[in-house]
């Protein structure tokens, strides 16, 4: 039986094409390196970005802020 050009291309292409596959299979959801340097680089940015102590609300200022629970009268029926 003599196999035509076309039969052994047929059959090795797929092989050919299976090898050429990921080299191991990643998790759903998984980031490559690259994209876990670049969210641990955005993280910092972020953290570099934090308010200043005298812009945070004080004690005394939390409970007079509108619509908080300490601060609101209570519901009628």
């Amino acid at each position: 039986m003599r196999l035509t050009a076309a039969a052994a291309l047929a059959f090795t292409l797929p092989l050919a094409l299976a090898a050429c596959g990921e080299s191991g299979a990643s998790a759903p959801g998984a980031v490559s390196p690259g994209e876990a340097k670049a969210l641990d680089e955005a993280a910092a940015m972020l953290d570099e970005r934090r308010l200043p102590p005298e812009a945070l609300p004080t004690g005394a200022q939390l409970g007079d802020a509108p619509g908080d629970a300490a601060s609101a009268a209570p519901a009628r029926d």
